[in-house]
């Protein structure tokens, strides 16, 4: 076990990791929660990792006081008496934490004279024990001489609707990079952890141990742009390379063509003929269509979760992307996405969005989004063998995708594996954590899995993102609900009442949101007779996708054998022609 464990808010990250990196210099054994394990659950390896550590460093921030996660594991090292406080902004730890002295770190850069971090190193020291030799080894593993982070670029149009198209650009270039075998380079997810932040681009280079880092900026006005790009020597802070192109929107390719060579140039890379030709290439030719890709994926991440408005808007602009150009894979595969929800979730009667899928995969099969909805159409005809190679499939090309690692939690939820599915839904909700319906998911598998200090946070975390929706859309059905969840899972049964009776004035034929209440009032209200009232209203019109849901959902195990439920569902089997057991394996 670790002496040290590190607790801090995500866009603290930087700081977090200069402090574990001068820590473990000092000698400490030191773990955060970059270390997770693939295959464990994030809930258990922390509770599991808080409680074997001699010390437990919390970094307060302004953030870091409104994260649920924070809060919680600095509660668990004060009952332990492991507690070591630091503020990195000179906000006051919340209570009860502010009755407990804390380390100032405001404005630290690492030096150890610094008063701040000589009053924590001496609580670490005092609570840890004695240090061992420090070890000289690398920070992280590198397999390249050369190495580059590429900063998510900012968005200088005036417009934050524009967002959509300097992330873009920012992903893309980073796609290109990684074209090139004598380059390391630093995956979007890792890089878009820095965010709207302020950063120290030598910070950001040694706390992710890379030689360089691209930063730069986007202006897009009308059919005009302009990008400023810059490469950075991580070690000096110096320039290797910096130029501003200002273009027609229609050259934009042409300008992330000329940054990717002018880096190789830069660094003094070699290229292979294959890796000219594969940076030369582009999923479009068309800046029309590029354009419009990347406004429908803003929309499909941005959006609503819950609000079949977002699946139809991203349905719209994806099927005016493949009209301008028909062999844009990725365009493809968003729209079968959206057509999958539409069909599945929603219960619409349209195409199932594998047709969609199958022109993304004819097109580039490595896609692993675009394998989604065959996994639903296959669950769908009771295919389920072929269902979770298909998702397995998709596990494997992308790892670290938010809708692979969302649906592959719903599959293993149907199989009521439910380890395998909170481990799945916890990476998703670290690549999106603004997604309501997942935080709400985790609720109900860290009920099942009786782990009621994640369930916490967990709810914590989905009245806040459902709170978020509400103030965009009051009368958003599907947030009310997953608000109601989370009450319910807190024990605050009044509230969970109130957002019920508010959600059925305002939206009384939400089917879906129907169901969470019956999963509310089955789990944590105890109420049998309301569940089976609105899990029969919840059914009228459902697929094997629901049934599916039903059967397995631990969320209703409180209602297996009411005969009601088995009738009802049964009902429903018939309506469908299923002989066995929908959810059988």
């Amino acid at each position: 076990m670790p002496h040290v464990f590190i607790s801090y808010a995500r866009a603290d990250e930087p700081i977090a990791s200069l402090v574990a990196d001068e820590l473990r210099e000092g000698g400490f054994e030191v773990w955060r929660d970059d270390e997770i394990p693939a295959h464990r659950a994030y809930a258990e390896v922390i509770e599991e990792r808080i409680s074997g550590a001699q010390a437990v460093v919390v970094l307060w921030s302004a953030e870091a006081a409104k994260s649920h996660w924070v809060r919680a594991e600095a509660d668990a090292a004060r009952n332990a008496l492991t507690l070591v406080q630091a503020t990195l902004d000179g906000t006051i730890p919340p209570l009860p934490f502010n009755q407990i002295q804390c380390a100032d770190l405001k404005g630290w850069d690492g030096q150890r004279t610094a008063a701040g971090w000589r009053k924590l190193i001496g609580s670490v020291s005092e609570l840890a024990g004695p240090t061992k030799p420090a070890a000289d080894e690398s920070r992280r593993a590198t397999t390249r001489d050369v190495s580059v982070c590429v900063l998510p670029f900012q968005n200088m149009s005036g417009d934050a609707e524009q967002e959509y198209f300097s992330d873009g650009i920012s992903e893309d270039i980073t796609t290109d990079l990684s074209k090139i075998s004598a380059l390391e380079v630093i995956a979007r997810n890792t890089a878009f952890t820095f965010k709207g932040q302020s950063v120290n681009v030598c910070e950001v280079a040694k706390k992710l141990g890379v030689t360089h880092v691209l930063e730069g900026s986007v202006r897009k006005v009308g059919n005009q742009v302009r990008i400023n790009a810059q490469l950075i020597d991580g070690r000096t802070g110096g320039h290797a390379w910096a130029e501003r192109f200002d273009r027609d929107l229609t050259d934009i390719f042409t300008i992330q063509d000329e940054i990717s060579k002018a880096i190789v140039a830069a660094l003094k890379l070699k290229l292979m003929p294959e890796e000219k030709k594969a940076i030369a290439q582009r999923e479009t030719e068309s800046a029309e269509a590029y354009n419009l890709y990347l406004l429908a994926r803003q929309y499909w991440v941005t959006g609503n979760q819950g609000d079949m408005r977002r699946e139809e808007r991203v349905m719209r602009i994806c099927g005016r992307a493949v009209e301008i150009d028909p062999y844009y894979a990725r365009a493809w595969a968003l729209l079968g996405m959206a057509q999958s929800n539409l069909r599945y979730a929603f219960r619409c009667q349209i195409d199932d969005g594998v047709v969609a899928a199958h022109s993304a995969l004819t097109i580039d099969p490595h896609i692993a989004e675009a394998r989604l909805p065959k996994v639903r159409r296959l669950e769908d005809r009771q295919q389920y063998a072929e269902a979770e190679a298909e998702m397995e499939t998709a596990l494997r090309l992308d790892p670290d995708s938010w809708e692979v690692n969302k649906e592959g939690a719903r599959v293993f939820m149907r199989q009521r594996r439910f380890a395998e599915a909170a481990s799945l839904l916890e990476k998703a909700v670290a690549l999106m954590p603004a997604d309501v319906h997942a935080w709400a998911r985790l609720v109900t598998l860290y009920h099942a899995l009786g782990a009621n200090p994640a369930k916490k946070v967990a709810a914590e975390s989905a009245l806040g993102q459902a709170e978020k929706v509400l103030a965009q859309d009051p009368s958003n059905g599907a947030a009310l609900s997953f608000g109601a969840l989370a009450y319910s899972a807190i024990g605050q049964l009044d509230r969970a009442r109130e957002w019920t009776e508010r959600a059925m004035l305002v939206d009384p034929d939400n089917l879906g949101m129907r169901y969470n209440f019956a999963c509310a009032l089955a789990a944590h209200g105890g109420d049998k007779e309301s569940a089976l009232r609105h899990l029969e209203r919840s059914l009228t019109t459902a697929g094997i996708f629901h049934i599916n849901m039903a059967e397995a959902d631990p969320d209703l195990d409180l209602l297996r054998d009411d005969p009601r439920f088995k009738e009802m569902l049964s009902r429903v089997k018939k309506r469908l022609g299923i002989d066995e057991p929908a959810a059988a394996i």
